[in-house]
């Protein structure tokens, strides 16, 4: 069976990572949640959003992205941004890789925007954004898509 990594950086509204715990069930994603989150997991908000989906999530809590790259040497990583003009369409997902969302509020941190492993999704100009679930559901369907899931 084909391998999903989703990774949210420090992410800060408890809805979408519930919302996105949902998902990652609903489609066998790993969830990784990496740096300091803005709620508690236990968070009311956090678990309605994910229902009864959470013991179906295969959830890791890591550190820091370098604990996380450091353990998966050999695991491609894209980055999403509205920071640069490669669209995630244009990349041939494969089995393993993992992509990954920033904070809500700022997105990543520079040294991931400006990587030549940087992915966007297009949105009409003058929008700062997508809804980060939102976000995560286009890219992982993309991923199912392209590797026949």
């Amino acid at each position: 069976m084909s391998k999903l990594n989703i990774v949210l950086y420090e992410p800060e509204i408890p809805q979408n990572t519930g919302n996105i715990a949902r998902l990652c069930a609903c489609t066998g994603a790993s969830l990784y949640l990496v740096g300091k989150l803005g709620f508690s997991l236990s968070d009311k908000y956090t678990k309605r959003a994910g229902l009864d989906y959470w013991n179906s999530v295969d959830l890791h809590k890591i550190n820091t992205m370098d604990e996380l790259l450091k353990a998966n040497p050999n695991s491609n990583f894209y980055y999403l941004t509205t920071k640069t003009q490669r669209l995630y369409t244009d990349i041939k997902f494969q089995d393993g890789d993992f992509i990954v969302f920033g904070p809500e509020s700022r997105g990543l941190p520079s040294e991931y925007v400006t990587s030549d492993t940087a992915l966007t999704i297009p949105m009409k100009d003058g929008q700062r954004s997508l809804n980060l679930s939102n976000s995560v559901a286009i890219v992982v369907y993309e991923q199912i898509r392209q590797l026949g899931l």
